[in-house]
């Protein structure tokens, strides 16, 4: 294999961030609201998540369960802000339907940054299969009836995104991380919750 094919595919290896690690304070603008500070400055844990893009399906559903149970999360010490690799214009039409903030990151310079991946694996994994079965359904019964809209057809940085989350402590230090295997290989609630308990707290 020649060098420069080597220094390709590592340059193309993204570093994942792992617990201990520190995340460098930046300010990031929700596509409603104000900006917001991660991490968060009074004092609460940031579970920062990455999504694919607005309206997938796949994250819907499991967004679902987020704005559920957001008042359990908020009890719990937690912020949330789930991130997207779609336009602020596109993702903005989701905001009033959930209960924390959108960051709209067309470029993926964060998806970068923090380690987040796509790969075929996304939509071909056999684990992913019911729960993209049970989101189409649901997204389907909810276009019926008016409540959501069609994703964009086009999709610059295509449909096959790995989620990812990672619970960061107000000085910076990941406490946490989960890199999916899957589309739908995130943090349960549950798991979520059990997490910040875990949390040392200042």
């Amino acid at each position: 294999m020649s060098q420069s094919r080597t220094a390709s595919r590592t340059a193309r290896k993204r570093r994942i961030l792992r617990p201990g690690d520190q995340v460098t304070t930046r300010e990031l603008s929700p596509v409603t609201g104000p900006a917001l500070t991660v991490p968060a400055p009074d004092g609460r844990l940031t579970h920062l998540q990455f999504r694919r893009f607005a309206g997938c399906p796949v994250c819907n559903l499991h967004l679902r369960s987020v704005t559920v149970r957001h008042p359990e999360i908020e009890a719990a010490g937690v912020r949330e802000v789930a991130v997207f690799h779609s336009p602020a214009v596109e993702l903005r039409q989701y905001a009033d339907a959930l209960p924390f903030a959108l960051i709209a990151d067309p470029d993926k310079h964060l998806y970068a940054e923090f380690g987040v991946e796509s790969a075929p694996r996304a939509l071909l994994d056999p684990r992913a299969w019911l729960p993209v079965l049970r989101s189409i359904l649901r997204s389907t019964a909810m276009l019926v009836r008016g409540r959501e809209g069609l994703p964009s057809r086009r999709q610059p940085h295509g449909r096959l995104g790995l989620p990812a989350d990672l619970l960061i402590a107000p000085d910076g230090t990941v406490l946490a991380a989960k890199y999916g295997e899957h589309a739908y290989d995130q943090w349960t609630v549950d798991e979520l919750l059990d997490l910040a308990s875990r949390a040392p707290r200042s």
